[in-house]
């Protein structure tokens, strides 16, 4: 499953299992945010994922014309 094709669900299932602690609606709604802008900064080619298996990026040596 790449990661467009996760769900808010899916996304947060990971999140929470990765991170652990405590979890109220400011942390979810942090998390889910935090995905959804960094699966659009890969999209634009900002940054690229360097660990296909974790949300693990670097910018990108350069941005696309």
């Amino acid at each position: 499953m790449t990661r467009a094709q996760l769900t808010q669900w899916q996304v947060l299932f990971k999140a929470v299992r990765a991170l652990g602690g405590t979890w109220d609606t400011q942390r979810t709604v942090t998390a889910l945010r935090d995905a959804a802008l960094l699966h659009f900064l890969a999209q634009e080619g900002l940054i690229v994922r360097i660990d296909p298996s974790r949300a693990t990026y670097r910018v990108a040596k350069r941005r696309p014309s």
